[in-house]
């Protein structure tokens, strides 16, 4: 009885994580250092400079092969409404791994009365491939007809869609990822192909008297339909304009609104996942620094250890006029 309680932990961990390592490209807080369009296609080309921005995270720093991952994301404008953009990634998550790559098209509408003024109102669509892997070569199979000695792979279309709409210091962004259905390496796993995750996003930037110093409270939405979970990300952000650019940072708050059922001893507990996330910046010039770091504060955890990340970025091609306001993510 326990070697089958045994197996039976272990398919169902195996089946958790393909189904985690399969999901697209992971949503973390990411888009808050200065990188929107990561998440929301409608995003490119928004800002008034292109900008290329490079990320890497590594979960439970200390274990060995633990969780990591890469991002490399380009957009800006075309002619005055057309934008396109290009992201790729590369997600590892033990056995598991996945690649991807997108390319994107936005289209942007102004309802300003001058070229100031911002209202405008933006569609993106993108499009691209994901190679999904599982490493099953040092998996003992003990005869199991599901575990090959070699690996598994298959490369799969997707695309994302969405809108942002941005009046001054006002901004939502609505994206729907992960359209099409993908059953990756699922074959012969009851796993849902249902990877849609659909997030919306609200904020707003209040400007002190004298502009040097704002912050920007918003939230992020994601509802993922496959397995039916939600999350709210609730972000505070400051910043502080200095002679060379710009001094950025603030606190992010992940909570699930679902909760998991889990067995302490004798007792039957539950709990709900929670991260909590500062973050740093600085635009110095037309250069982008940031360092996150999260927190997961539930009770029952892999491991005690944070969540690092880095990003790296760029700006440039910038517009000479400027939006009279006071919003980071456009101005």
């Amino acid at each position: 009885m326990k070697l089958i309680s045994i197996s039976l932990l272990g398919i169902l961990m195996l089946c958790t994580k393909i189904g985690i390592a399969q999901e697209g490209l992971p949503i973390y807080s990411d888009y808050l250092t200065d990188n929107y369009y990561l998440i929301h296609p409608s995003m490119a080309g928004a800002s008034q400079c292109s900008q290329i921005r490079l990320t890497g995270r590594r979960n439970w720093v200390g274990e060995k092969d633990t969780p990591g991952l890469f991002t490399a994301a380009f957009n800006g404008r075309l002619t005055d409404q057309s934008a396109i953009g290009a992201t790729v990634y590369n997600d590892e998550n033990g056995f598991f791994s996945q690649t991807g790559g997108f390319l994107t098209y936005a289209h942007h509408l102004m309802f300003s009365r001058s070229e100031l003024d911002l209202n405008m109102l933006s569609f993106g669509l993108s499009a691209g491939v994901i190679q999904y892997r599982l490493d099953q070569s040092s998996f003992i199979s003990n005869g199991d007809p599901l575990i090959s000695a070699g690996s598994l792979s298959s490369a799969e279309f997707n695309i994302d869609f969405g809108l942002s709409y941005n009046l001054y210091n006002f901004y939502t962004h609505v994206t729907m990822k992960n359209v099409l259905e993908n059953s990756g390496v699922n074959s012969d796993f009851q796993a849902t192909p249902n990877l849609r995750n659909l997030l919306i996003s609200v904020g707003y930037v209040f400007e002190r008297g004298n502009k040097n110093w704002s912050f920007e409270p918003s939230i992020l939405y994601s509802y993922r339909d496959g397995v039916k979970q939600s999350n709210i990300d609730l972000n505070l952000k400051f910043y502080r304009n200095v002679s060379v650019g710009k001094i950025w940072g603030g606190l992010s708050y992940r909570t699930s609104l679902d909760k998991i059922d889990f067995a302490d001893g004798t007792e039957l507990k539950t709990q709900t996942l929670n991260y909590i996330t500062p973050f740093i910046g600085v635009n110095y010039g037309k250069y982008v620094f940031a360092y996150t770091y999260s927190y997961q504060s539930n009770p029952v955890v892999f491991n005690n250890g944070g969540f690092h990340q880095i990003t790296l970025g760029i700006d440039f091609s910038c517009r000479k006029k400027r939006y009279a306001c006071y919003c980071p993510a456009v101005n």
